[in-house]
């Protein structure tokens, strides 16, 4: 028999906060964290704004953590704040474990180390290669806290963070662990990476107004912008959390993962896998579609995918879509990559605890072929048990996974 399985904890760091209190305070109140960019690199590229992690709080920077790429660092110190609140000599380490993810990895260090070799290959950090892989995020979280079950990564590009949270999700249910670390993280705001999505023409080229430059399913949307941080939560099973006197802070109620099978970057046109990625999520919660009062979409402000996901909404949730209450927080935070998802589950999350839903800022001119409440501007009450975030990526992976209010 599955074992239900509950969030305990959360933690993160992002362009607009690097603790929950002020995430919060800045997503709800549609608080804009993108910035231009101040690196010279930028001057021969298309995109000059960022969503970068400026504030890391009191998160500390020991010699080990120093050798590894910011995505790493981005990823410990949400895990630190997470676990905060948890007594880790309560768990059972070999029950315990690790899954974060990551869409690119260690691109920072990539490019550094890259530099330093066009000048003498000598100068390649020893460090380099061990301290910018993907599943090192994982690995230095599960060292720091003595984790010993499962620690691996999932990268599946923008749909990462969520895999993570669902793989993790499905070990817990099935007996495989008690208690584990989820989520995802990413620095990509280097050449490499703005350079090759403005290549690419994905990124916003509003460079004169940063905060207006991230504006899903407005009528002049360019563009996503690229954004860095980290997004981990705790997740045990209900008994679990109830033995070692837990505050429950909500419940993994469902989760689908499905393919387009269509295009390495593009969308399939008629969001079918999107609409099946719900499906399999609603039934996986055995509730009823009208029970989702609110939908974290993954509208990343681009002007081919900001019309299918809505398309795919009200495929799958038909007249009901039109009480559906709809936001796109990358519209303050940008596109977070791989830790996208996790950092929006947050987000989600939240939203159920305080029963708001956030709003789609920058949303002054609509696209008229989107016919459903977007949250414009300014947030909105909630009045629901279940919250439903979604996160798709390159390659035509789907994920969609559904929260439950704790009434604890």
């Amino acid at each position: 028999m599955s074992k239900k399985v509950v969030v305990t904890a959360m933690g993160a760091v992002s362009p607009i906060g690097s603790d929950l209190k002020t995430i919060w305070h800045n997503v709800s109140s549609g608080n804009s964290g993108i910035t231009k960019v101040n690196d010279e690199f930028t001057y021969d590229t298309s995109s000059k704004i960022c969503g970068y992690v400026k504030d890391i709080g009191s998160f500390e920077v020991d010699k080990q953590l120093k050798r590894c790429d910011p995505f790493i660092q981005y990823a410990v110190w949400s895990a630190e704040q997470c676990l905060q609140t948890i007594n880790t000599e309560q768990l059972d380490p070999a029950r315990s474990g690790v899954v974060i993810g990551s869409g690119i990895g260690g691109l920072h260090n990539i490019e550094l180390n890259y530099q330093r070799a066009l000048v003498n290959p000598k100068k390649i950090s020893p460090f380099f290669l061990p301290c910018s892989l993907s599943n090192m995020a994982a690995g230095l979280v599960s060292m720091r806290y003595q984790l010993k079950g499962p620690s691996l990564c999932i990268s599946s590009a923008c749909a990462s963070g969520v895999h993570a949270i669902i793989v993790a999700a499905q070990m817990i249910s099935t007996g495989v662990a008690d208690f584990m670390i989820a989520g995802g993280s990413e620095k990509a705001s280097d050449l490499l990476g703005i350079g090759g999505f403005s290549s690419m023409r994905a990124l916003s080229t509003r460079n004169d107004e940063p905060t207006k430059a991230s504006r899903p399913w407005d009528q002049n949307r360019d563009g996503f912008v690229l954004s860095d941080g980290a997004a981990i939560i705790a997740i045990e099973s209900e008994e679990h959390a109830i033995h070692r006197g837990a505050t429950i802070i909500a419940e993994i109620a469902g989760y689908g993962m499905t393919s387009d099978a269509f295009h390495i970057t593009q969308p399939d046109p008629e969001g079918e896998g999107g609409k099946r990625a719900m499906e399999l999520a609603i039934q996986h919660a055995k509730i009823d579609k009208s029970e989702i009062g609110y939908i974290n979409a993954h509208a990343t402000s681009t002007p081919l995918g900001d019309k299918i996901e809505p398309n795919a909404i009200k495929a799958c949730f038909k007249d009901y879509s039109k009480s559906l209450l709809v936001s796109s927080t990358k519209s303050t935070h940008g596109h977070l990559l791989g830790a996208a998802g996790a950092f929006e589950s947050i987000i989600t999350i939240q939203s159920l605890q305080h029963q708001i839903a956030p709003p789609t800022i920058n949303l002054d001119n609509p696209d008229p072929d989107i016919d459903l409440n977007l949250v414009p501007n300014e947030a909105q009450q909630l009045n629901t048990e279940y919250a439903l975030c979604n996160s798709f990526g390159f390659g035509g992976t789907n994920a969609s996974i559904i929260f439950k209010k704790s009434i604890s």
